[in-house]
């Protein structure tokens, strides 16, 4: 038979990457936590018109990546492609907007793309979304809360925030008719990418990657020439906290982010170790999204963090705990016919020491195999129970990574040994 193997970029993770994954988890959930946000937890699959609406029809996603079928009902569905949609959608539907919401989740999310290094076709993001406050205070605290996590890292050094303001739509409108004009007369010189963009979603062209497209943008007109005043004086005013704040950045005004609900404020954590995937986390404010899904007016700003680049990045870094390469603290082995004794000292250390990752050996085998499987469990120690330990209630513990003669002793101070 044939075998089965994963969808092409959809990838499996294995027992020996978990824990780098539960550190980043546990990592970030508790930093949220610290600034009082809280968790929400969306659907995998919702109505294709929910991204269409949001994310906008002319984008990358809705035209190219997404996920789309039509269920047994007839109705058009999409695996989530990014997270901001479905949780405005959630907001909105459970009347969750009659006050400020800080909010973040966790998941997967799901875009047909060429899978490479970094980019996948199911990939996990963590995302932070903030309703209800306009001001350019809380656009700094989820930038400073991201600066404290890569200082918590330890890859504060690797990273740096790019930030640009995109105006009000009015603004963007006369920017983008600017643009446009001065783009059309060069038209031949564009790239085949960047030709249809520009009759479509133009602002998109800033972000090209094609170096020859680069270069004619030079003379372009910039974005931050054309703000209206209130998105001026809310980029100037989150400028000044970052600066009392210490977090350094780069005034990039060709930053303008892939997703068409995207107005004022955005920005980009970057980073040179990851090679081409060089964005790390990104997001900006929508303001608009909340009523253009049908909700009231609401003021918004959020981002998105992808996990397997972080992953990488750590790695890559080489900054990740010791601690993290090892999964067991004890392993008990039990030689003879003493598996009640030592299922009930396992039982025993659990409750004593909630801390304590032990794992007792199961199947039997001599006492030279059973050791083996010990050490190489990278356990600290071999609690071992033969018949005399068990006739006597004690055991006796085997130091596996120091040099240091072992000890047997009574059952009842072997929890306050562990301990010490």
């Amino acid at each position: 038979m044939k075998q089965l193997r994963a969808i092409r970029g959809m990838n499996d993770l294995l027992p020996d990457q978990s824990p780098v994954w539960q550190y980043v988890e546990s990592t970030l959930s508790e930093l949220f936590a610290r600034y009082g946000y809280s968790e929400i937890r969306t659907p995998y699959l919702e109505a294709t018109e929910l991204f269409s609406r949001a994310v906008g029809e002319v984008t990358d996603i809705v035209e190219k990546e997404m996920y789309t079928f039509d269920d047994k009902s007839g109705d058009s569905v999409t695996l989530r492609p990014e997270g901001t949609a479905g949780t405005v959608r959630a907001a909105i539907q459970n009347n969750l907007l009659n006050q400020p919401q800080r909010l973040w989740y966790f998941g997967p999310m799901f875009r047909y793309e060429r899978p490479q290094k970094g980019r996948l076709r199911q990939f996990h993001q963590f995302g932070v979304e903030v309703f209800g406050i306009p001001g350019p205070d809380i656009d700094a605290e989820i930038l400073i809360m991201t600066a404290r996590l890569w200082r918590q890292l330890g890859i504060a050094d690797s990273v740096s925030l790019q930030l640009n303001s995109l105006g009000n739509a009015a603004s963007r409108a006369a920017y983008r008719e600017a643009l446009v004009d001065y783009l059309q007369a060069r038209r031949e010189q564009l790239d085949e990418d960047s030709q249809r963009r520009l009759e479509r979603n133009p602002l998109r062209i800033l972000d090209s990657k094609n170096p020859q497209t680069q270069e004619l943008l030079a003379g372009a007109p910039c974005l931050l020439d054309f703000l209206d005043e209130e998105s001026k004086a809310h980029f100037d005013g989150l400028k000044a906290l970052l600066d009392a704040a210490g977090v350094s950045y780069e005034i990039n005004p060709k930053l303008v982010r892939g997703l068409d609900y995207y107005g004022k404020t955005v920005f980009e954590w970057v980073t040179d170790s990851l090679g081409a995937q060089g964005t790390v986390c990104a997001g900006g404010r929508y303001d608009g999204l909340v009523e253009q899904m049908g909700g009231k007016p609401t003021p918004a700003v959020g981002f998105g963090l992808g996990v397997e680049r972080l992953v990488l990045m750590l790695e890559t870094l080489g900054v990740l705990p010791e601690c993290l390469n090892r999964q067991v603290d004890a392993y008990l082995v039990a030689v003879g016919e003493v598996q009640s004794a030592a299922l009930a000292a396992a039982e025993r250390l659990r409750e004593d020491l909630p801390w304590l990752r032990l794992q007792a050996h199961m199947g039997g085998g001599s006492f030279k195999s059973q050791m083996k499987k010990a050490d190489k469990s990278g356990a600290d120690y071999a609690l071992i129970i033969g018949e005399d330990e068990a006739a006597s209630g004690q055991v006796t513990v085997k130091y596996l990574r120091e040099e240091q003669p072992q000890q047997t002793v009574a059952l009842e101070a072997l929890a306050a040994l562990l301990r010490e």
